[in-house]
């Protein structure tokens, strides 16, 4: 299995209980990057490398990248980013397998290199992106 450094275990133990529940639903991934000056984002080789697999080894799943969007800039806090990316998977179950997902490892090296800083938000995936707030 893949590792990721920076991983959060207790919540990772959350999903793995809602995957288990018999009640699992579709997640949103909302991943905030920052890539380190090797990766040369948005155009270097390091940086598409890991993107075209991601790309590639996500729909194993079920998976899909819904976008990706560079950040022109941060009006409010400071959370140096370069890039937000929004991940839809059928299930917290398909989450947890894509670190086996064929090429996950490779991949999960890539992004070792490639991304210098991380946050990944999870958000219910059962209804379509953009839709108004409650």
């Amino acid at each position: 299995m893949a590792t990721v450094k920076d991983r959060n275990d207790d919540e990772i133990a959350v999903i793995r209980d809602i995957a288990k529940s018999g009640n699992d639903a579709p997640v949103l991934m909302l991943n905030l990057n920052r890539y380190s000056v090797e990766a040369g984002f948005p155009n270097g080789e390091l940086y598409t490398s890991y993107i075209s697999g991601l790309e590639r080894f996500v729909p194993a799943v079920g998976a899909k990248i819904l976008w990706r969007r560079s950040v022109l800039g941060q009006p409010i806090g400071d959370q140096k980013l370069h890039e937000a990316l929004a991940a839809w998977y059928p299930s917290h179950q398909a989450f947890l397998d894509l670190f086996k997902a064929p090429g996950s490892e490779e991949n999960f090296r890539l992004r070792g290199l490639a991304v210098e800083y991380a946050v990944i938000h999870r958000f219910a995936g059962d209804v379509p992106p953009f839709a108004p707030s409650d």
